[in-house]
């Protein structure tokens, strides 16, 4: 029975992709808490999200480490070191040992500290280049699970969200549907028992020519790649600016899943 549960992280464990009726993000990890919440009695239940789009490793371990810890919730979700790894020249093995070392901070303060593998992106332009490079890391995230006791939310396994319909049109974060598939997998990652099964299939999609696939290529590429790159080459993050979500009433959320279903 968890009582308390603070999410880590990037873009991913903020929501992206996955907005409510006020614009702010939602995601997996909120959409988990509820799950969470739903096990305790009213009131008995704490959550807070700390994660920010855009920050890297050594951000969230410095930002958002010291609040978990102090937190000393009975779970953590922790995904962090994605950024890392896709900017170039980064090394997977030297990233992957400060992860071990966030991981071990978080072990000694928390209950259960769960971690996250990155996904598979061989469907995705341009990162489905780095696919080896992210493997090498999952390989390393699996290691130090296997070290500290920390259960796995194996995102690259979860062949359900590799269609296009689990992703945003920006193609880098999740849809709605994608984020609920990820809380449902993180549920059954925790033995509870989930509503509705994530890997259960898509309906068919009717059939795209060249020229169609083509086109949303050229379209994504000037409405989301350049602007990405862009920001990358003035040293800019999308997560300047934006504060945590921070505490989160489960009914609340509850709320504005509801407003926007």
């Amino acid at each position: 029975m968890i009582g308390s549960y603070v999410a880590v992280g990037d873009s991913f464990t903020e929501g992206v992709g996955d907005p409510g009726p006020d614009g702010a993000f939602v995601g997996w990890a909120d959409r988990f808490a509820v799950l969470l919440a739903d096990r305790r009695p009213e009131g008995e239940f704490r959550y807070s999200n700390l994660a920010v789009r855009g920050k890297l490793l050594d951000q969230i371990v410095e930002d958002q480490l010291p609040q978990a810890v102090e937190l000393a919730p009975d779970l953590v979700s922790f995904c962090a070191g994605g950024n890392d790894i896709i900017r170039p020249g980064t090394d997977p093995d030297e990233v992957a040992e400060r992860f071990e070392r966030a991981v071990a901070r978080l072990t000694e303060a928390c209950g259960t500290v769960m971690v996250t593998t990155g996904f598979d992106t061989r469907g995705v332009p341009v990162l489905k280049h780095l696919r080896g490079k992210i493997a090498t890391y999952n390989g390393h995230v699996r290691a130090v699970a296997d070290r500290y006791g920390c259960p796995v939310l194996d995102l690259w396994s979860l062949k359900t969200i590799q269609d296009r319909r689990a992703w945003d049109h920006d193609r880098l974060h999740l849809s709605a549907e994608g984020h609920t598939r990820v809380a449902l997998r993180a549920g059954q990652v925790l033995g509870l028992e989930v509503p509705a099964d994530p890997d259960q299939p898509w309906p068919p999609l009717p059939p795209r020519g060249p020229l169609d696939v083509r086109r949303d290529d050229v379209h994504w590429a000037r409405e989301y790649l350049v602007p990405w790159i862009g920001r990358r080459l003035r040293g800019e993050s999308s997560g300047d600016h934006v504060t945590a979500k921070g505490v989160l009433s489960p009914d609340d959320i509850k709320t504005r899943i509801a407003s926007v279903a």
